[in-house]
């Protein structure tokens, strides 16, 4: 499966680009697109510590990009990118219309990158993967 994603880095360049444009949109366009409703924002499970729709996004990008780019200095690159990535789009909802900046969405981005380096480190360590 690395193989697939190193070779077609347009999967995760692609999906970079849907998430980047569903969190400046003004509103909910998944909300529109299933309710009818822009304001309305679909909830996949009930909220823990922190926003469970913002951790399941970041975990799918931050898994994606790590199959993408495997070498050790490109993921520290792609680490600090997502950290970044995830705090920028968070404050820009203090920005846009219809959207708001919550603390509990923010760091279910981070947590949700940060779940999936800290994975990739424990498979790294133990070579629970390896022939």
């Amino acid at each position: 499966m690395i193989k697939f994603f190193s070779k077609y880095k347009i999967i995760f360049y692609f999906l970079n680009c849907c998430v980047i444009f569903l969190y400046i949109f003004p509103g909910s366009l998944i909300g529109f697109l299933l309710y009818g409703d822009i304001k309305t924002q679909p909830q996949i499970t009930g909220d823990f510590i922190v926003s469970s729709n913002h951790f399941y996004v970041f975990s799918l990008l931050s898994m994606v990009g790590l199959f993408t780019f495997y070498k050790l200095n490109e993921i520290k690159i792609l680490t600090i990118y997502l950290l970044l990535l995830s705090i920028i789009l968070e404050v820009l909802h203090l920005l846009i219309p219809e959207r708001g900046f919550e603390w509990q969405d923010l760091f279910g981005n981070i947590f949700g990158v940060i779940v999936v380096i800290f994975i990739k480190k424990i498979i790294n360590k133990y070579g629970l993967f390896k022939k």
